[in-house]
C-alpha cells in the first residue's frame, strides 16, 4: 500500500520489473496489485460510482426486455433486418450491464473471487462490448444498404441471412477472450488462487504484459474496420441523398436521425478508446496508482453505462413501429 505520490511510483516501477519475471511470481504479483488497487478505491472512496451503475443498469433494465419483446413478439417486426439488430443490441447491451452489475457488487463486497471466474467475467464483458460495437456498425452498414439498393435489399438482406450474419458477428467477438481464458488457464499452475477485486483491466493487463501485441491488435484492428466502414456508409449516404432535398430543413428527420446516431456511437466508441489508453498505462512508471485507479472507475461505471442508458430511446423507441407495439400491448392489457 502506497501513502505518497512518490510511494506510488515506486510500487508501480516494482510492478512493472515484476511482469518481466516468470510466471512462478504471478500470484503474488496479482495479489499485490489487487491490494494496491483496493487501497486506491478506499482512499479515494471511489465505491460510491457503484450507485449510478446500480440505478443506471436497473433502468436499462426495465425498457430493453420490453422493446426486445415487442420485437421478437411481432411477426412483422421480427422480419425486418434493423429490427433484429436492435434487438442483437439491446441483447448484447444486457448482457454487458449483468456482469458489470455483479463485477461491481463483488468488488463492493470486497468477495474474494477465484481467478478462473474472474477471468471468464471479462470474457464475457470484452464479448459483449465487442458484439454491440459489430452490431451498430452493422446497423450502419444496413441503412446504407437500403437507402443504395432499395429495390434489391429485401434479396441481399433478408431475415435468415441477418441471423446468420449476428450469429456470426457473436462467434467474432467471444473467439479471442474465450482463447485467451484458455490459454491462461493452461499456463496458470494453481487454478484455485482467488483476487481480492475482480477488473477487466488487470485481467487484461496481466495478458498484455505476456502478449501486447496480440491485445493491442485486436483492439486496434477491430475499431479501425468499423469506424472506416461507418464513415464510408455515411459519406455515401450524403452523397447518394444530397439531390433528394431532405438535408435542406435544418430539423429534418434525417439530420436528426444523423445526429442522433452518431451521438451514440460516439457513445458507444469512446469507451473502447479510454480502455485502450487505460492497457498503455497500465505499465507506465509515470502515472500513478490512484490516476489509473480513477479512470478505470470512471470507464467502467459512467463512460461504458451512457450508450447502454440512452440507446433503447435512440435505437428502440424512436422507431414508429417499435413505438406502436408498445402501445398497442399496453391498451391491449
Amino acid at each position: 500500500m502506497c501513502h505518497t505520490h512518490g510511494g506510488c511510483k515506486e510500487a508501480v516501477g516494482r510492478r512493472s520489473r515484476h511482469f518481466q519475471q516468470d510466471k512462478m511470481t504471478e500470484p503474488l504479483l496479482i495479489a499485490n496489485l489487487t491490494q494496491e488497487w483496493l487501497a486506491s478505491l478506499r482512499r479515494w472512496h471511489l465505491d460510491f460510482f457503484f450507485i449510478p451503475t446500480t440505478v443506471v443498469t436497473l433502468a436499462t433494465m426495465l425498457v430493453n426486455p420490453v422493446l426486445m419483446a415487442c420485437i421478437l413478439a411481432s411477426r412483422a417486426l421480427r422480419q425486418e433486418t434493423r429490427y433484429l439488430l436492435v434487438a442483437n443490441t439491446l441483447a448484447a447491451d444486457m448482457l454487458f450491464l449483468t456482469v458489470n452489475l455483479l463485477t461491481a457488487v463483488l468488488n463492493a463486497a470486497r468477495a474474494e473471487v477465484p481467478w478462473l471466474l474472474c477471468e471468464l467475467v471479462t470474457a464475457i464483458t470484452v464479448t459483449a462490448y465487442c458484439c454491440a460495437i459489430l452490431t451498430v456498425t452493422l446497423m450502419v452498414v444496413d441503412t446504407y444498404a437500403a437507402v443504395r439498393w432499395p429495390l434489391r435489399y429485401r434479396h441481399l438482406l433478408p431475415p435468415a441471412r441477418a441471423r446468420r450474419i449476428l450469429l456470426g458477428a457473436w462467434l467474432l467477438a467471444a473467439t479471442y477472450p474465450l482463447a485467451l481464458v484458455v490459454v491462461m488457464e493452461v499456463e496458470r499452475g494453481n487454478p484455485q488462487e482467488k483476487i481480492a477485486v475482480c477488473l477487466v483491466l488487470v485481467s487484461l493487463g496481466i495478458v498484455q504484459a505476456k502478449n501486447m501485441a496480440g491485445i493491442h491488435i485486436y483492439f486496434f484492428v477491430a475499431a479501425l474496420i468499423c469506424a472506416v466502414l461507418i464513415f464510408y456508409c455515411y459519406i455515401r449516404l450524403y452523397m447518394v441523398t444530397r439531390t433528394q432535398g431532405i438535408w435542406q430543413n435544418r430539423f429534418s428527420r434525417a439530420r436528426v436521425t444523423l445526429l442522433a446516431h452518431g451521438v451514440l456511437l460516439l457513445l458507444y466508441f469512446l469507451p473502447g478508446f479510454v480502455f485502450t489508453l487505460e492497457l498503455l498505462l497500465f505499465q507506465s512508471q509515470d502515472v500513478s496508482q490512484d490516476v489509473r485507479v480513477w479512470l478505470s472507475t470512471v470507464n467502467m461505471c459512467v463512460f461504458m453505462l451512457l450508450p447502454r442508458a440512452f440507446a433503447p430511446y435512440l435505437y428502440g423507441l424512436r422507431y414508429r413501429e417499435i413505438s406502436d407495439t408498445i402501445v398497442q400491448l399496453l391498451h391491449r392489457h
